[in-house]
């Protein structure tokens, strides 16, 4: 089992930023990708950016590239999102997620994950 735990959601102008972080506890086995996702309202959830847990290897979504970036500290079992140069289109509530195995280019793909947070709200305002 693994529990997950977002914080540092909040509002921000256009052009400013702000860093998730998604506390881990449990069956490491389990959480060898984290990744952030994200649903906005009337909206499909979306995946933003994943990590390996072992490789450090990054994934992310075109419209964050450049802007974001999904770090780890596993001595901490916890994963970042810093998210720079924000945009009121990046409004949405944003959840930490974990999977043993992610197969071949479905690492956004939210079906992939087995764990999710409760999620926390980014309001970009313009």
């Amino acid at each position: 089992q693994v529990h997950l735990v977002e914080s540092g959601g909040g509002s921000v102008q256009a052009g400013g930023s702000l860093r998730l972080s998604c506390a881990a506890s449990g069956d490491t086995r389990s959480r060898n990708y984290m990744g952030w996702f994200r649903q906005a309202p009337g909206k499909e959830r979306e995946g933003v950016a994943v990590i390996s847990r072992y490789s450090g290897s990054t994934y992310y979504t075109d419209s964050v590239k450049g802007r974001f970036a999904i770090s780890q500290d596993n001595a901490k079992n916890t994963v970042y999102l810093q998210m720079n140069s924000l945009k009121p289109e990046d409004t949405a509530m944003y959840y930490c997620a974990a999977a043993r195995w992610v197969t071949g280019a479905a690492w956004l793909t939210s079906s992939q994950y087995n764990y999710w947070g409760q999620g926390t709200q980014v309001t970009v305002s313009s």
